[in-house]
């Protein structure tokens, strides 16, 4: 393809479709994020039990994770688009009911419906992309993009949280989504095309339902570990969670039209791909956590410096969806993909020397920089190389399969280091560094494991 042929494409309606798509998956991912510092503020507002704050992040990513998946492939047969502008209606009450709640149910409620339609959109909008744009270096480019408004908007969600908490109100956390829904409906219809598998089946009803509670299950079983300790609670969580994942796999073994064809399950690059996503996307949600206490309760900042902190994150992240499609032009998405997820967790690697002093914010910051850049072009790479195996029918399916991957690795990155900073007792700094410690060292097994493996083929 010509330089001229590409400009051609990516002009008029195919524009429109882009910055549409990517201004939802923004917002979508700031969604995630944007309460996290505002959460003694919105206790306090509404009257949350100090154990119950963590509800209003819980449910929000158990909804999301758990049902994206489903989603995904209920758009493959009824239509993306259609998923897709139902899924936004839905956000739009829902941060409508959030922004206006004034009590703790309400709230909860909101936040349910929020990551349902998380759940929706998010894959929709991934698979009416990768549609929209078929030819290899265009779809590079868009899911280039489209990284880097996913991956950033968690980050410019903690950043806003903190703004709008300490200069408005947390209540406009959920406000702002009502322009961008109400556009999103508007223009969606009239300019992106609506796109379905080519063959109908019936939904594996059996397989959504092991896949949703399985999960439903391993989730919650990993945030009760981080809140409240392996108790009797946290067991049976897991042990189900186990449980229903197994009788998953099996029953799509045995499905006529499984909701996940055991083939793409089997598919190296597709398994790993997914795999590696866990660690990308809950090492880095992980260390922004992890900054954020660093930044206050450390050093004794206010959460508006916090987030100020993390700007570094989102130009690295910026700085990595630039370049990142050049790269897979020349690099094998596996290759880079475990070459990039060591680069994240070696720029992790300072946090084990962090000290009380405000000397090392320059430090952390410019560490945080590179890693963003290297967490940047995992997540391009991990796109890509999920989706390899996805042919017209099953476009939904695989993105349904690497968002839901992308958004429990969002969901367990926090509780699973949050458990490892508990068990450190000497002292909040060193539980920090230990956290932040573990964190790069699975980066690096996991992306190292990549480029071995690779090297014995």
């Amino acid at each position: 393809m010509t330089t001229d042929t590409a400009h051609v494409r990516l002009t008029g309606r195919r524009v429109v479709v882009l910055v549409v798509l990517l201004a939802a998956q923004f917002m979508l991912a700031a969604d995630f994020s944007v309460l996290n510092v505002a959460l003694p503020r919105v206790g306090a507002d509404l009257g949350f039990l100090s154990g119950d704050l963590q509800w209003i992040t819980t449910m929000f990513a158990l909804c999301a994770a758990g049902c994206t998946l489903v989603f995904g492939r209920v758009g493959d047969y009824l239509g993306r688009r259609r998923i897709f502008v139902v899924g936004m209606a839905v956000l739009a009450v829902a941060s409508a009911v959030g922004g206006l709640a004034g009590s703790p149910a309400v709230l909860l409620v909101a936040r349910t419906l929020q990551g349902l339609a998380t759940a929706a959109v998010t894959p929709a909008a991934l698979a009416m992309l990768t549609v929209a744009f078929p030819e290899p270096s265009l779809r590079t480019k868009a899911l280039g993009l489209n990284g880097v408004m996913m991956s950033s908007g968690f980050t410019v969600g903690s950043i806003l949280g903190g703004l709008l908490t300490d200069l408005l109100s947390w209540r406009w956390a959920f406000f702002l989504n009502l322009p961008v829904a109400l556009a999103a409906l508007v223009v969606v219809p009239l300019v992106v095309p609506e796109s379905r598998a080519e063959t109908h089946r019936k939904l594996d009803v059996p397989g959504a339902v092991l896949i949703t509670t399985g999960l439903f299950a391993g989730i919650y079983g990993i945030s009760r570990t981080a809140e409240s300790g392996v108790d009797s609670t946290a067991l049976f969580s897991l042990a189900l969670a186990v449980v229903l994942l197994i009788a998953f796999v099996l029953v799509e073994s045995r499905t006529a039209d499984p909701l996940v064809p055991v083939a793409m399950l089997r598919h190296p690059d597709v398994a790993y791909g997914n795999l590696a996503a866990l660690f990308l996307f809950g090492g880095e949600t992980a260390l922004i956590f992890f900054t954020g206490l660093y930044v206050q309760n450390v050093l004794g900042h206010s959460s508006l410096v916090a987030g100020f902190v993390l700007v570094g994150i989102g130009v690295g992240q910026i700085l990595g969806g630039s370049i990142g499609p050049r790269l897979l032009a020349k690099v094998p998405p596996r290759t880079m993909l475990g070459a990039a997820l060591v680069g994240q967790g070696a720029f992790m690697l300072p946090g084990l020397w962090l000290a009380a002093t405000n000397g090392w914010l320059a430090v952390l910051v410019a560490a945080e920089f590179v890693n963003a850049v290297f967490s940047m072009l995992a997540m391009l790479s991990f796109l890509v190389l999920a989706t390899s195996a996805a042919d017209a029918d099953t476009q939904g399916l695989a993105t349904g399969m690497a968002t839901q991957s992308q958004q429990i690795g969002m969901a367990i990155g926090i509780p699973l280091l949050s458990a490892v900073f508990t068990t450190v007792t000497t002292g909040e700094l060193d539980a920090i560094r230990t956290a932040i410690g573990v964190d790069a060292v699975a980066l690096i097994c996991v992306g190292a494991f990549a480029l071995l493996r690779k090297g014995k083929r």
